[in-house]
């Protein structure tokens, strides 16, 4: 994990690729949680005999599943100390290019794109790409956007 010390050394690495979390199974009984909290219940993320014959030969995670495992799977790649908060502010140029299957393994790879003051602190945009294993096109991509607050 990469730790900055300021937010001047965050500045300075913008533009930068700073590694990837470690890989994490998505797992049936996460989707189908998300689908119970969400009310999102479509057949191709929780009827596993259905998703068997279709596109996928399996259930896939929800694409905002996928989305929230972004912050957590970005803290594993990098932190900056000395801010009393980080808080979500929001994402930019989001995409699901490839599905996530059940039972398959995910981890982000993160790049720092600007870093900017503001009114109660600095905006930081990460392009946050996840990727499953073995894939060939990564599961989403998203421009994430924190407001650090000193």
């Amino acid at each position: 994990m990469k730790v900055f010390s300021s937010i001047g050394e965050l500045e300075n690495a913008v533009g930068t690729h700073l590694g990837h979390s470690d890989w994490r199974t998505v797992t049936q009984h996460q989707i189908d949680t998300f689908a119970e909290i969400t009310g999102d219940a479509q057949w191709i993320h929780v009827d596993t005999e259905r998703a068997a014959r279709g596109p996928y030969g399996t259930t896939i995670a929800h694409g905002y599943l996928t989305l929230s495992l972004v912050s957590a799977l970005s803290w594993e790649v990098y932190q900056v100390e000395g801010f009393r908060m980080s808080v979500n502010y929001g994402a930019d140029r989001l995409r699901f290019p490839a599905p996530v299957p059940a039972g398959s393994r995910v981890r982000a790879g993160v790049e720092i794109v600007s870093v900017t003051p503001g009114d109660v602190g600095y905006r930081v945009v990460a392009r946050i790409t996840v990727e499953v294993e073995g894939g060939a096109k990564p599961a989403s991509v998203v421009d994430s956007v924190s407001l650090l607050v000193p």
